[in-house]
């Protein structure tokens, strides 16, 4: 457990978790997913002499909640990401479509109840909840001005994550953006900033890590304005953006990348930049 200031710690992890210590108990932000986490945590809390108050979602991917549900403490959610986070098959809705093969998605779980939503804007157990939405419809980071940290969530990635994977995983294309940018003033103002995979930046670090995320998004949209001067489905523009980064393409990768790839269409199709045909399947191609 790394400790981040008078009142917060960090477990490591992909996700991490924040701990965030509260009239002498412990709010957790993300409890993350795997057989043992849960006891991982409560082993760690009690060398502290902390039980759990309370636990926070940043969003409601299976990876960041799966075991909640294994904690005895109430879990809030914001309200956009309420039925993700309870629902399997929500889950499954949000990144493959349709209901998923069995095992074939790389992380999943069960129910868990969620047991109260928030706003942004709420402050929560001295955490402020802030608007950092696109890579889930209610993506949450959690700021915390007393210890100067911003948890983050899935609102930016290392450069070493979207390596592998060519382009990060977002919902939606303009908001994703938005949400860097909101960061880039966090950073600017000299808050540590605690993605949930990958190491915290500050300072000069935080705005290199963030100016990366934008200048992929960057990248990417001018990539497929060139694949798309012929007509191409969303799988082969996933395909070519995939090959252009050298990233080695698996049925799990290609099956995630579609999301942001769709999610980059409608922004293009927006913009009056393409438009769709039908040509032996559903196609774009640049106006």
């Amino acid at each position: 457990m790394r400790k981040l200031g008078d009142s917060a710690y960090l477990y490591p992890g992909s996700p991490s978790t924040l701990v965030r210590v509260v009239e002498g108990k412990a709010v957790l932000v993300d409890p993350g997913h795997g057989s043992g986490r849960h006891k991982d945590l409560r082993r760690e809390l009690r060398k502290l002499n902390l039980v759990i108050k309370a636990q926070l979602a940043t969003h409601g991917h299976a990876d960041h909640v799966a075991v909640a549900g294994r904690i005895d403490a109430p879990l809030f959610v914001h309200r956009f990401e309420f039925s993700i986070a309870e629902s399997p098959l929500a889950r499954d809705v949000l990144t493959f479509g349709s209901r998923a093969p069995r095992g074939f998605l790389p992380f999943s779980a069960g129910e868990v109840k969620v047991h109260a939503v928030f706003e942004w804007g709420d402050e929560l157990f001295g955490l402020k909840a802030l608007k950092l939405n696109g890579h889930s419809p209610g993506m949450t980071g959690f700021l915390d001005e007393e210890n100067g940290i911003l948890y983050a969530g899935d609102s930016f990635f290392g450069e070493k994550l979207i390596g592998a994977v060519g382009v990060p995983y977002l919902v939606d294309w303009a908001l994703f953006r938005e949400s860097l940018e909101t960061l880039l003033g966090l950073a600017g103002r000299g808050y540590l900033l605690i993605p949930s995979h990958g190491r915290p930046v500050k300072g000069d670090g935080a705005v290199e890590t963030l100016e990366f995320n934008l200048n992929r998004l960057g990248e990417v949209e001018k990539l497929a304005l060139e694949f798309l001067r012929k007509p191409a489905t969303v799988e082969e523009l996933a395909l070519g953006i995939m090959s252009h980064y050298r990233v080695d393409v698996t049925p799990q990768k290609l099956a995630l990348n579609l999301v942001p790839t769709r999610a980059l269409v409608a922004e293009l199709y927006n913009r009056g930049e393409i438009g769709a045909v039908v040509d032996k399947g559903l196609k774009w191609v640049v106006s």
